[in-house]
């Protein structure tokens, strides 16, 4: 069985894990010392060395991205740390900035000294108030004991770091929508290229990464690039955070190597809850193509997700028992993207607007004869033809759960959900009155 790896989640329960004087008693800064004293071009090497790939969902190789950004020309040049956490299931950037926010801006400081840049940028989704008062008081603390400001220890180097709280929109989180967002127009795609890393923030060379990505180069660089790329698999290299929520005896976050399997996650998980079975599960959140009980054995890493259909995404493992309908679940998901398409581009504008209206048809018991593959169509002539991945985020949960779950799919036309599947056998929290 594969075993825990806690590199990220080390100080988790530690008292007041938050706190500077918390992190620095173990190791915290350690490495930035270290990068202080090397080469630009080899910190980008150790990255690229290590095999870290981007923990944000789409994992492109870190160290290749910094590798993107042209010579220095003597203007500026930008990090972005995209917080921006809306995917839904995915919750590990969250507990990540608020246990231990240190490891990000300590991994920040040792990007922006590879980099070449003196202006750090974090965008958090603004709903968690909380969060972004952790954050505030952790970069506060940074500028207090030197590793931010000018001179940061003595070597010349200069940094600030400038948190911006978002305004609740999805689409910010695609990295260019982002940069519109930062820059005070409103959240919509830009059309690529030009990519990030030549024209990205204030038209200016910018790295994008996800706070996961960038809050793991502390790490790789105090234990070095083979240290990491030992751990998960030969393509996707290193540890990572499994969220799983949903039906699970004890949900929560687990750093485990890449290549571990949903069935070895749920064994320290307690399985599903008792008296019940697994029926569907998301291996990235929302977004990525749902999976069933026949892919439990599969190693959860990039490569071999991808093969059996599907897409690691962010690693929010949302498990549903038998008591869920699966319409109802797609259809709930496919409102979320309706709601949250920009409308920039048609096929995804107008695209989960119909997808929406027909799973609503088919939840209520009140399909129409086609709506099945109307529904297919629709996805057919969304994927791949708009701006952002958003539009394809939405085909994947109705595409996977017509193909695994047809039947269900066509009792829609004439029975609704809740009375294939009553909401109180699947409710978490029972009210007060059933518990009597």
């Amino acid at each position: 069985m594969t075993e825990l790896t806690p590199v990220l989640t080390e100080l988790w329960d530690q008292p007041e894990s938050w706190t500077m004087a918390t992190y620095e008693a173990h190791e915290g800064y350690a490495a930035l010392r270290q990068a202080l004293t090397m080469d630009k071009e080899d910190l980008v090497s150790a990255m690229k060395d290590s095999g870290l790939r981007g923990r944000g969902g789409a994992g492109f190789p870190t160290g290749l991205k910094w590798s993107f950004l042209p010579a220095p020309d003597g203007g500026p040049r930008y990090l972005v740390v995209n917080a921006d956490e809306s995917e839904p299931g995915t919750c590990k950037d969250t507990p990540l900035l608020m246990a231990s926010p240190q490891t990000l801006i300590e991994g920040m400081i040792i990007t922006c000294f590879a980099i070449g840049s003196d202006h750090a940028f974090v965008y958090l989704r603004g709903e968690v108030v909380h969060v972004y008062r952790r954050l505030m008081r952790a970069v506060e603390e940074a500028y207090e004991s030197g590793y931010l400001g000018k001179d940061i220890l003595g070597t010349g180097f200069d940094l600030d770091i400038t948190v911006h709280p978002g305004a609740g929109a999805y689409i910010c989180g695609e990295e260019t929508a982002l940069l519109d967002s930062l820059e005070g127009r409103r959240g919509t795609p830009r059309l690529k290229p030009p990519f990030p890393a030549v024209a990205g923030l204030y038209a200016r060379p910018t790295v994008v990464n996800n706070v996961e990505s960038i809050a793991s180069v502390p790490s790789i660089l105090r234990n070095g690039p083979g240290w990491f790329h030992d751990m998960g698999t030969e393509k996707s290299s290193g540890y990572g955070i499994f969220s799983l929520s949903g039906h699970v005896t004890r949900p929560g976050q687990f750093e485990a190597p890449l290549g571990i399997t949903l069935r070895e996650l749920l064994e320290m998980a307690g399985g599903i809850r008792e008296g019940h079975r697994l029926k569907f599960w998301t291996p990235g959140g929302s977004s990525t193509p749902i999976f069933t009980d026949a892919h439990l054995d599969v190693p959860l890493d990039f490569e071999s997700v991808a093969a059996e259909g599907s897409m690691l995404g962010t690693r929010a493992l949302q498990c549903f028992d038998e008591t869920v309908s699966v319409v109802r679940a797609v259809s709930r998901w496919t409102e979320f993207y309706a709601h949250e398409s920009c409308g920039k581009c048609t096929p995804c504008r107008e695209g989960t607007y119909w997808m929406k209206a027909i799973m609503l048809r088919l939840e209520q018991g009140q399909g129409l004869p086609g709506d099945i593959e109307k529904l297919d169509d629709i996805c057919d002539n969304i994927l791949g033809r708009s701006f952002c991945a958003l539009g394809d985020a939405s085909t994947s949960p109705v595409v996977s759960g017509i193909k695994y779950f047809r039947e269900e799919f066509e009792q829609g036309m004439h029975t609704p959900w809740h009375e294939l599947f009553p909401p109180e056998r699947s409710t978490l929290f029972a009210k007060e009155s059933q518990l009597a």
